[in-house]
């Protein structure tokens, strides 16, 4: 198993994406699904293809690799669909053989299950090295959801310190909280019992996605970014759908 991949739409604010999956429909119809299947090829299918195995008779460490296959097949099915092997993708498929060959070297199976916070951890860090890009990995994300928002996104970001500031901020809290997440990941793997970790696992991811999203509903809200993005409707109105008048505004 891994912890999903972060990509625009497992750390894109909610809120944002809900107020415009209407209004892009048409330009990118597997956004709104995108994180649902990451979700269930990441962690759903390994989680239950281990325990399955498990109850079958078959072995902590052989459990473990075949169940991180799920993750595997599906970055290699991604690349092959879009004919590309993204950075992320090599980085996944990379660290499941590494700690596949580990494992089966040491015959160890925690090093198996340690992976997930290594993962996570790296993850962490390249948000974190974003800061120091021309745009945070937030942003980028927002961006990618957004794309009839381009303009606006453009012009707030280069007209508006504060604009800036809550999605550097947000990608703070985003990098940090998976390097706490990672932490929790590997010392469960490591303090344990071994076949109550992978489940654990996908609490923890789920547990950890919720209250970043909770805190970052928060800022959005606090510091009236939302409106910003999609003016004095708020919100609310903007979940509503209302595409043709986002797109006449723009």
């Amino acid at each position: 198993m891994t912890s999903p991949t972060p990509r625009p739409e497992s750390t894109t604010p909610a809120s944002a994406h809900s107020a415009t999956a209407s209004t892009n429909a048409s330009e990118s119809p597997s956004s709104p699904w995108a994180f649902a299947i990451t979700v269930v090829c990441d962690i759903v299918l390994p989680v239950g293809l281990y325990y399955l195995l498990r109850a079958g008779g078959v072995g902590e460490i052989t459990a473990l690799l075949l169940s991180g296959s799920a993750p595997a097949l599906h970055t290699l099915h991604s690349a092959i669909r879009h004919r590309r092997l993204d950075a992320i993708g090599a980085f996944t498929l990379v660290l499941l053989a590494v700690s596949a060959v580990a494992s089966l070297v040491t015959a160890e199976p925690r090093i198996a299950l340690a992976r997930n916070g290594l993962f996570t951890a790296l993850a962490g860090i390249w948000l974190l090295v974003t800061l120091f890009t021309g745009r945070p990995f937030t942003y980028q994300a927002l961006r990618s959801l957004l794309p009839g928002k381009t303009p606006t996104l453009e012009r707030l970001w280069e007209s508006d310190a504060s604009f800036r500031r809550v999605w550097r901020g947000l990608t703070v809290l985003w990098g940090v909280g998976l390097l706490c997440d990672a932490l929790l990941r590997i010392v469960m793997a490591f303090a344990l019992p071994v076949d109550s970790v992978p489940a654990l696992d996908g609490v923890l991811y789920a547990v950890s996605w919720i209250l970043l999203q909770v805190i970052t509903q928060v800022v959005l809200v606090r510091t009236r970014t939302l409106v910003k993005i999609f003016g004095n409707r708020g919100p609310g109105r903007a979940f509503a759908g209302a595409s043709q008048q986002d797109e006449a505004n723009d």
